[in-house]
């Protein structure tokens, strides 16, 4: 099936659920759409009047667990220790203003979540195998939808361990179970891509974390085959014997391999869970203009050549929700200049409708390969302006956690201020399944000592119940809110169970009086038309 077709059926499939809708309205997946995303109310739709900011846009960062890199701080913490680490991280994406976490739960061919296929990582504990004594995966869910947050569970494919010692890892890990499907390379382990029985443990082993925990998205990241190191070979010639029959070169045979692991997971995950996301962010560069004319105008790695990840191929056949390279280089750098790569991953995107972010490398800024304090920023700038005039860009993701709290040289916070002044959705994906959810009534916006408290009521039935909504403020007291004014967005709070539910907004000013309306967004962020508006009492 070819990727637009299933992108298509996908998009009709979605249809069928959202006819009965009563007031969720789905737009095209356009530049317009996705700069303000102000089709999914069914308000018109004029340019955002802030320019500080989208009311549509992802904006995300990693939490990296291989090494202790961002979480746990340390591998041995107690369950209430790690908890608490986690609950800061998040505290950290609220306070930034940030949408989505992607958190590495499957590092080495381990597991941060109860799974039949593979122990717990020894990054939690210290020791593989251990019990953590909680499920983290399932508490972070919980955490992160609270705050309603989405989380996206990252996995790495491949890596079974940074060494080579088979021997540490413990007695039932699968790779010791059957060391005919890992092979070695430059000091690392590796399931072989190539062994068809490796690749089924693998899938089910993610397959099993979407069917049993309320994930948003599954993501993986630039770890394919293993980056090239001079002097060391790729021991898959045998691999590669056994089968690779129909294949001209051992080349081609790799990125079939990778090609058809990345498409069976894409099938899998929306057979399991329709609603679940699926994105990875490759290498940035794809290939460059001298080797393929349809490459980027680079000069660097190519992730075709050099990982055996097609990763343009994947794009163009809609096996992706979203994909969201690691552009992780500065402007005008000849090698790999930043304007010339967003651009590019723009147009290709364009033509299958998938969602595009933007990986940012804020650790080039703690380490001082980005020298200019603005640099993030500019690149936001230069997002808006790609959105515009080549293709639409739906956000911007941060590598990695530990650094956005940190704000080296304030970039992280130039970011903010130029940018992230007011809260965002993220964006509505129209090929993922919508759910009738209606417009709630707002009772009551009454001034309490705190703030001004929303009393509202959910009126859709059992099967059309909102998972969140967004609330929006004007000032004084208007017969409308402009709902598609990022300006007027508050923010989002989840549903709690029942119909009722209220919210406190504490950030009112002594005197002032304000208007209110808010929306119901269902679990894919379709948002239904605004409620009445409410003068504060």
């Amino acid at each position: 099936m070819s990727g637009i077709g299933r992108r298509e059926f996908l998009t009709m499939a979605a249809a069928g659920t959202a006819a009965a809708a009563i007031s969720v309205t789905i737009a095209a997946l356009d530049p317009a759409t996705a700069l303000g995303a102000t089709a999914m109310t069914g308000n018109a739709t004029p340019e955002p009047s802030s320019v500080t900011g989208l009311k549509r846009e992802l904006r995300a960062m990693w939490i990296a667990s291989v090494a202790n890199i961002d979480w746990p701080s340390t591998s041995g913490l107690d369950a209430d220790a790690q908890k608490a680490e986690f609950l800061h991280w998040l505290d950290v994406a609220g306070e930034n203003r940030l949408n989505a976490v992607f958190v590495q739960v499957r590092p080495t061919a381990d597991a941060f979540y109860d799974s039949p296929y593979e122990p717990w990582s020894k990054y939690l504990t210290g020791t593989q195998g251990q019990d953590p004594g909680y499920d983290p995966l399932a508490f972070m869910v919980e955490e992160a939808h609270k705050r309603n947050i989405e989380l996206h569970a990252w996995f790495n494919p491949y890596r079974v361990s940074i060494d080579t010692d088979l021997s540490q890892l413990v007695p039932e890990h699968p790779a010791r179970q059957h060391a005919d499907w890992v092979w070695e390379y430059h000091g690392r382990l590796y399931f072989d891509p190539g062994v068809p029985a490796a690749q089924e443990h693998i899938k089910q082993s993610i397959l099993h974390a979407v069917e049993n925990y309320d994930v948003d998205g599954v993501h993986f990241d630039d770890y394919f085959y293993p980056y090239p190191v001079d002097g060391h070979v790729l021991p898959d010639v045998g691999t590669y014997e056994l089968y690779g029959a129909g294949f001209d070169t051992i080349e081609d045979w790799r990125r079939h391999n990778v090609d058809s692991f990345v498409e069976s997971m894409s099938v899998r995950i929306k057979e399991t869970k329709p609603w679940v996301k699926f994105g990875i962010s490759p290498f940035g560069i794809w290939r460059n203009a001298d080797n393929d004319p349809l490459g980027s105008e680079t000069a660097g790695q190519q992730s075709y050549d050099d990982l055996y990840a097609d990763t343009r191929k994947w794009v163009l056949e809609g096996w992706l929700d979203y994909v969201n390279p690691q552009v992780y280089w500065q402007i005008g750098l000849a090698i790999a200049d930043y304007a010339a790569l967003v651009p590019w991953w723009a147009e290709v995107a364009a033509q299958s409708g998938t969602q595009l972010y933007i990986g940012e490398a804020l650790y080039k800024v703690t380490s001082g390969v980005f020298t200019d304090p603005e640099e993030l920023t500019n690149h936001l700038d230069l997002c808006r302006e790609v959105s515009r005039d080549v293709g639409p860009i739906h956000g911007n993701a941060y590598y990695s956690a530990v650094h956005v709290p940190a704000d080296p040289q304030g970039a992280m916070s130039k970011v903010v201020a130029d940018h992230y002044q007011h809260p965002a959705l993220v964006p509505p994906m129209p090929h993922l399944p919508a759910d009738p959810v209606v417009t709630p009534v707002l009772a009551k916006a009454r001034r309490v000592r705190d703030g001004v408290r929303l009393h509202l009521t959910d009126i859709g039935n059992k099967d059309a119940r909102a998972t969140s909504f967004a609330v929006y403020r004007a000032d004084g007291a208007v017969d409308t809110v402009d709902t598609n004014d990022p300006a007027n967005l508050l923010g989002t709070f989840r549903a709690e169970s029942g119909r009722v539910q209220s919210w406190l907004d504490t950030t009112v000013g002594t005197g002032k009086t304000y208007t209110y309306a808010v929306t119901a967004l269902d679990r894919v962020w379709n948002e239904t038309d605004p409620s009445q508006p409410r003068v504060a009492e």
